[in-house]
């Protein structure tokens, strides 16, 4: 399986099933290297939560490639009357795909679309983290999400190959709750995400990869690892 950062919290997938893409902002991020036209076909878009630095690109990628939308069951229903194709779950359920398994877990944060002209905040159901099964390999992508002490659970019940947190405080956990939250989950690989696309958001990922006993790996935008 090769996985690609693409930046910020978008994380592409390329699967001996399929290519999937999480969390898609690519337009308007000046840290991102990789366009749209760049990527592969598009199986599948996984979605944490409605936030536009997560979902400014899932319309205009899933018209173009058919792609299925697999987010929560309020943001796949928004998606959903765009006229694109969803599947909607919802925190703690798991379904298996052709791919492979996705289950959504806990997020501790907010969800929902922003219309500025009528300045209405669309409520898009709660936000979640994806674990996913494919190819033999369990990844934990974290979304946005403060520390909380169920991640424990987590390290418990899985062994996790490759987990994505945030560090970039402010909206999310910051580097020092991150660290904790690697050592609870204990994934082989943990991988930074989630900073410096915003000033309020900067952080040095060395730093922050430092504490996690060689099991941190700082990726920039564009490259990828072999799973």
């Amino acid at each position: 399986m090769k996985i690609t950062y693409i930046g910020h919290a978008t994380v592409l997938l390329q699967t001996s099933q399929a290519n999937l893409l999480i969390d898609p902002f690519i337009t308007g991020n000046s840290l991102i290297k990789t366009r749209i036209e760049d990527l592969p076909k598009i199986d599948a878009i996984l979605l944490t939560h409605g936030h536009g630095d997560h979902t400014q690109d899932v319309e205009a990628i899933a018209r173009r490639d058919g792609s299925l939308i697999i987010a929560v069951a309020e943001l796949a229903t928004w998606f959903g009357w765009k006229g694109l194709r969803t599947h909607g779950m919802s925190i703690g359920g798991a379904y298996t795909f052709p791919f492979g398994t996705v289950k959504l877990t806990q997020a501790f944060h907010g969800s929902s679309i922003a219309d500025p002209e009528r300045r209405q905040i669309v409520y898009t159901g709660m936000p979640a983290g994806l674990l996913l099964q494919l190819d033999g390999k369990t990844i934990y992508h974290a979304g946005d999400t403060a520390l909380y002490s169920d991640m424990k659970l987590l390290g418990e019940r899985y062994s996790i190959d490759l987990a994505f947190l945030p560090i970039g405080d402010n909206f999310t956990m910051g580097p020092e709750d991150a660290q904790t939250a690697a050592k609870w989950i204990g994934a082989e690989k943990v991988v930074p995400i989630h900073y410096n696309t915003f000033p309020v958001i900067r952080q040095d990922p060395e730093k922050f990869v430092s504490g996690l006993d060689g099991h941190g790996l700082v990726l920039e935008p564009g490259r990828s690892l072999e799973l």
